[in-house]
């Protein structure tokens, strides 16, 4: 599934997320704090205690605070833009300046569709996380990794089973 979003990668040997924009080809890092990725949403990183159970009861909390988080920031986001476009809806005089206004209002619009499906991804992750089905790859049933969903909380498959959805998707447009 191609979208405008970035693609985090776990680089296991600088521990660093790189995060590809798909196509752009741009890549940036994330912040590193001592060893591990920065926080998220003010959430620091899961670290795992020794003989822990994948997807224990405190890595599921762990991993729902950052998606409550993330839904209510995007949700913010959409408050925020409702109310900018009703402030910013004057009827401009000058047509160039109502056109600019115009093509600034699809962007944002644009923008907010991108984030209202990812609201839908981050309710599903949810909804997994009560069923107590999260963190576990959809196609082959087998762990996703505490920093593969550090780095996309949303994922629902592991890497492997990506790598070869993507792979295939390229054949198919190709």
């Amino acid at each position: 599934m191609a979208n405008d979003a970035l693609n985090p990668v776990l680089d296991e040997q600088t521990n660093s997320i790189t995060a590809e924009a798909p196509k752009r080809g741009r890549k940036t890092k994330a912040k590193v704090v001592s060893g591990s990725t920065a926080s998220l949403f003010g959430i620091a990183p899961y670290e795992p205690h020794k003989n822990e159970e994948y997807m224990s009861d405190a890595q599921l909390e762990h991993f729902r605070k950052i998606l409550l988080a993330w839904r209510n920031d995007l949700m913010s986001e959409v408050d925020r833009t409702l109310s900018a476009m009703q402030d910013e809806s004057s009827a401009l005089p000058d047509v160039n300046d109502r056109a600019t206004q115009e093509e600034e209002f699809a962007i944002e619009l644009r923008t907010r569709d991108r984030e209202r499906r990812l609201i839908r991804k981050i309710e599903k992750s949810l909804e997994t996380i009560k069923n107590c089905d999260y963190g576990f790859c959809e196609t082959c049933g087998i762990e996703i990794g505490l920093r593969r969903l550090e780095a996309r909380p949303t994922a629902t498959l592991c890497i492997d089973c990506k790598t070869l959805a993507e792979i295939k998707e390229k054949q198919n447009k190709g």
